[in-house]
C-alpha cells in the first residue's frame, strides 16, 4: 500500500517552542504605547498578560520550553497527522506531490487549542480568575473557551457580531464549555457604545471586539486578555505544527519546495511556516506563502507601518502590514480571516522577501474546498480553503510546466460547523468581493503618527 498518513507518537510532541526572531534579517520594530506613543514597557503589559507570556513576547531565545502540563493536554489531540493527499494528485492529475498537516483533529476542531491551552495555563499560575477574549468566525474563541474550562477559569468571549450571525453553532461550542459569548459591538463597554452611537447596525469587526475585550480585561483586576492570533507568543506556540511536520516530512523521505499556510492574523501561517523559515535562514531552498481573501488582502494591499491593534486605539501600536485600524470587512465575506492587521513577525518576514503572499477569491477558495473534500474525505473550514486554492494553483502549475514539485499546506481546520457557509456556495449566493482601494486609503489616512 502506498503510506497515506504519517504519524508521529506522543513522545515525539514537541519539547521546545520555536522562535524565529534571532532569525530574523532586520530587528523587529518596538511595540507602541497607544497613549504615551513611547515604547511599551512590561509594567505596560501586565494589566493584560501574564508575566510568563510577556516574556515570551519579547524574548531573543531561539527555542523555549513547553510546560509538562501543557505538552500532556496537547497530547490529546498532538502529534496532528500528515497526509499525502493521492486521491487529489489523481483528480488534479498533476505530476506534484501534495501534502497537508491536518488540524482539525483538536477537540475545537482548529489549530487554535495550540495557544490557548499554553494561554490559560500560564494565567492559571499566575492567579487570572477569567479571560476576556474576542473571536470572528469562532474557532479562537471556541479554543479559548476549552482552554479555560480545563483550568478552571470564567471565559467572556465578544464575537464579531456578523459571525455571531453566520455561525450559531460556533457560539453554541463556546457556551457548552462554559463562555459567555456576546455579539460584538454591545452595550456593555465604552469602546462598544461608541460605535453603536455611530452604526446601531454596525456589523462588527475584530478589531471592535478586541477594543470590547481589552477594555473588559483593563478594568477587571481579576481579569486578562487572550488573543488567538497576531502576537509574538501566540506565532510562537503554534511552531507545534510545523516542527512536527518537519519530523514527518523526513519520515516520508520529502522535503517540500513550497509551504502555504492561510492568513488572517498570522497565527495559522506561522504555525507551519516559520519553523521552514530556520531552514531558510540555514540555506534551504524552500518558498514559504501566505494567502489571504481578497476581500481583506492586508499582506497584499496593505502598508507595513505603525497602527493600533484595535478599532478604539486602546491596544498597543505595533509595526506591521495594516488596512488601518477603521477598515470593516464585508458583510458578505463568508470565508473568516477577517483581521485589518497582520503579524509583526509576518509583516517583517514579507517587508524583507523572506516570505511570499497572495490573495484570492473567496468562490475559488470554495469551489477547492469542494474538490478536496470529493477527493480526501475532509471538509475544509472556510479559512483552510485559502490554502487549499494555493496549494491547487501550485499543482496546476506543476501540471501545465510538467514539473514535479512537492507542496505541503496547513488544513488548519474542519468546516462541520461551517456548512452555513457551503449552503451559500451551492445556491450560488457566494460572490467574490474586492476591497476597494479608495476605501482602504481611506482607512489609512487614520494610521497614528509614530517617530521611530
Amino acid at each position: 500500500m502506498k503510506q497515506t498518513k504519517i504519524l508521529l507518537p506522543e513522545d515525539r510532541i514537541p519539547k521546545q517552542w520555536y522562535n524565529v526572531i534571532p532569525d530574523l534579517t532586520d530587528p523587529l520594530a518596538p511595540v507602541i504605547h497607544p497613549g504615551t506613543l513611547q515604547p511599551v514597557t512590561p509594567d505596560d503589559l501586565l494589566p493584560l498578560f501574564p508575566m510568563a507570556l510577556i516574556e515570551q513576547e519579547v524574548s531573543n531565545q531561539r527555542w523555549i520550553d513547553i510546560p509538562d502540563d501543557v505538552r500532556q493536554i496537547l497530547a490529546q489531540w498532538r502529534p496532528s497527522p500528515v497526509f499525502r493527499a493521492h486521491r487529489l494528485e489523481q483528480a488534479l492529475g498533476t505530476p506534484a506531490k501534495i501534502y497537508y498537516k491536518y488540524e482539525g483533529v483538536s477537540p475545537a476542531g482548529s489549530h487554535k487549542p495550540n495557544t490557548a491551552v499554553p494561554q490559560a495555563y500560564y494565567n492559571k499560575l499566575e492567579g487570572t480568575k477569567r479571560i476576556a477574549s474576542e473571536t470572528g468566525a469562532g474557532q479562537w474563541g471556541s479554543s479559548i473557551a476549552l482552554a479555560c474550562q480545563m483550568f478552571g477559569l470564567a471565559c467572556t468571549v465578544y464575537m464579531v457580531k456578523v459571525s455571531f450571525q453566520q455561525k450559531p453553532y460556533r457560539k453554541s461550542m463556546m457556551q457548552l464549555w462554559g463562555a459567555n459569548v456576546l455579539q460584538s459591538p454591545t452595550s456593555l463597554t465604552n469602546a462598544g457604545r461608541a460605535i453603536l452611537a455611530k452604526d446601531p447596525d454596525s456589523n462588527g469587526s475584530l478589531g471592535i471586539a478586541i477594543s470590547e475585550a481589552v477594555e473588559d480585561a483593563a478594568t477587571h483586576e481579576d481579569t486578562r486578555y487572550c488573543l488567538g492570533s497576531v502576537l509574538n507568543h501566540v506565532c510562537l506556540h503554534q511552531t507545534v505544527i510545523g516542527l512536527e511536520a518537519k519530523e514527518q516530512m523526513a519520515i516520508a523521505g520529502d522535503y517540500p519546495d513550497v509551504v502555504i499556510g492561510c492568513h488572517g492574523g498570522g497565527s495559522n501561517f506561522a504555525g507551519l511556516g516559520f519553523p521552514f523559515i530556520a531552514d531558510k535562514a540555514a540555506g534551504k531552498d524552500v518558498r514559504i506563502l501566505a494567502v489571504e481573501p481578497i476581500s481583506c488582502p492586508t499582506l497584499t494591499k496593505g502598508v507595513f507601518d505603525f497602527d493600533y491593534g484595535d478599532t478604539a486605539k486602546m491596544a498597543p501600536i505595533s509595526k506591521m502590514y495594516t488596512l488601518g485600524h477603521d477598515f470593516m470587512p464585508p458583510g458578505i465575506h463568508a470565508g473568516g480571516l477577517r483581521y485589518h492587521g497582520a503579524a509583526p513577525l509576518v509583516s517583517q518576514l514579507l517587508h524583507a522577501g523572506v516570505i511570499e503572499a497572495k490573495a484570492v477569491g473567496q468562490v475559488e477558495c470554495f469551489e477547492a474546498a469542494v474538490q478536496f473534500a470529493r477527493a480526501e474525505g475532509i471538509i475544509p473550514a472556510p479559512e483552510s480553503s485559502h490554502a487549499i486554492r494555493a496549494a491547487f494553483d501550485e499543482a496546476l502549475l506543476a501540471k501545465e510546466e510538467g514539473k514535479e514539485k512537492t507542496i505541503l499546506f496547513n488544513l488548519s481546520g474542519h468546516g462541520h460547523v461551517d456548512m452555513a457557509a457551503y449552503d451559500a456556495f451551492f445556491s450560488g449566493s457566494l460572490e467574490n468581493y474586492e476591497y476597494p482601494n479608495e476605501a482602504i486609503q481611506e482607512s489609512l489616512g487614520a494610521l497614528p503618527k509614530v517617530e521611530m
